[in-house]
């Protein structure tokens, strides 16, 4: 086993990896900027370097600083968490060149399957369900034209190397084609330093679906479940629950099974998340494949009693998986809320300051990831999360009521977080009933706004 481990990131997934590593035994290290210096990852950590100022690209994201701190710790590995560096295949190549460990996936994966067109074509080679779209990368507007007429409408514009909504625009029609292109290439360009793009027929309404994977250097390869990710805003995700409220046994191991066939015919190492589109009618298309750990990992971790950064860690020690496909089970219903300090009232605009209250619900079955604490300050820097609570039942509807009641009792003062929100959709219907789809957090804006609107009627024109 490793003695120790350098966690390169920060928030409460270096806090988390950091739980893990003294379960195991190993001595973690723990870096940070100077925004970071009073977070708690730089508390418990056995030892701590700063590595730079605030902005990421003089700390978090500059490789040689991370190697720098990892060497003279003496640090056998490095985990990356998820964000910054975690799906950097040249941070990766790095790391093995310096003979360090980096806790994840070959960094041919993370860059084969980081190349979503390519990914693409890997997955349908080996027989995973893709969704229609371009046979590759569309280099300009006359070849843009050719495949939007293949395809047809409405399509969506993808960045080959993007995530998060950034360099993707849904295109309706031909007039549409042009600027949603262009700009699409642009916005690619500037977020990911790759303005390459690809088309892909546009799923109406369906719920996103991820699939947890884990493969050891052995061969072997399982599924542990799915994520229901679908309440989302701008494609980031908010709600995350399993088992899916629309998946049926027999869907759920078709998308198990081809979650691992995908990742076997990549070759795949390490924990990944396979993601997909479900359909209305039950089918389901292969998205993108996660390279890391992901925020939403406790969802699986609870349903299954597997804890993933440890299995991550046994991986990159070369250790087999201590379990097979037959021996995972799945247990009740687990429902995870990020807590953000965004304003959702002002289009979940990010609101950094200095937390003057802080209070985290407990009680049976109740799960919080956080770094946050009285009187820290939010940084300006980085992510917006502040809190993930998780909440399990044994059923859907003592994980929803759970769920209500573990939000009422999180108090967090001081500047605005997105807890509010979370407490009026688990008031819905629609969402209680499992009824809802990637549209459902715009939907509910709009039926909240007109319904605020009706109750204080129309408002007066300054020129009447």
């Amino acid at each position: 086993m490793f003695k120790k481990i350098l966690i390169a990131n920060r928030g409460e997934i270096a806090l988390r990896i950091i739980r893990a590593c003294k379960e195991l035994g190993i001595a973690s290290v723990a870096v940070y900027s100077e925004a970071d210096a009073d977070s708690l990852h730089v508390r418990f950590a056995d030892e701590s370097v700063c590595i730079g100022p605030p902005p990421p690209g003089e700390s978090y994201l500059d490789p040689r600083r991370i190697i720098s701190a990892a060497e003279i710790t003496n640090s056998e590995a490095i985990h990356p968490g998820y964000g910054f560096l975690a799906e950097n295949p040249d941070f990766a190549e790095i790391c093995n060149s310096c003979e360090i460990v980096f806790i994840g996936p070959h960094p041919d994966s993370i860059r084969d399957l980081g190349n979503k067109s390519l990914a693409k074509k890997t997955m349908a080679k080996a027989g995973v369900p893709v969704i229609p779209g371009s046979a590759g990368l569309i280099p300009d507007i006359k070849a843009a034209k050719i495949a939007a007429g293949e395809i047809g409408y409405p399509l969506i514009i993808k960045a080959t190397a993007g995530g998060g909504g950034r360099g993707m625009r849904i295109v309706g029609s031909l007039d549409e084609l042009q600027p949603a292109f262009d700009n699409a290439r642009s916005e690619a360009s500037v977020a990911f330093g790759n303005p390459d793009v690809y088309f892909e027929k546009f799923i109406t309404n369906p719920r996103h679906v991820e699939i947890q994977i884990l493969a050891d250097s052995h061969g072997n390869t399982v599924h542990l479940g799915e994520r229901d990710c679908t309440v989302q805003r701008r494609h980031q995700k908010l709600i995350e629950e399993s088992p899916s409220p629309v998946l049926t046994a027999p869907l759920r191991e078709q998308m198990g099974k081809a979650a691992v066939e995908g990742a076997a015919a990549a070759g795949y190492i390490g924990a990944g998340t396979f993601e997909f589109l479900v359909d209305s009618d039950g089918s389901f298309y292969f998205m993108e494949v996660n390279t890391r750990i992901q925020v939403e990992h406790p969802v699986t971790e609870e349903i299954t009693g597997i804890d993933l950064i440890k299995e991550q860690i046994r991986i990159a020690e070369g250790e087999k998986l201590g379990f097979n496909q037959d021996q995972i089970t799945f247990s009740g219903h687990t429902i995870e809320c990020r807590i953000n300090a965004e304003d959702p009232d002002k289009g979940f605009r990010p609101c950094p300051g200095q937390i003057t209250a802080f209070h985290i619900p407990g009680g049976h079955n109740v799960r919080v990831d956080t770094h946050a604490y009285a009187n820290y300050v939010i940084p300006s820097n980085y992510d917006s999360l502040v809190a993930k609570l998780i909440v399990s039942g044994k059923n859907r509807q003592e994980a929803v009521s759970r769920m209500k009641r573990s939000l009422e009792e999180f108090i967090i003062e001081g500047i605005p977080t997105t807890r509010g929100f979370l407490q009026r959709v688990f008031k819905n219907d629609d969402f209680i009933q499992g009824r809802y789809d990637n549209t459902f957090v715009e939907k509910f804006l709009a039926a909240e706004k007109s319904g605020l609107e009706k109750e204080s009627g129309p408002v007066a024109r300054e020129d009447e």
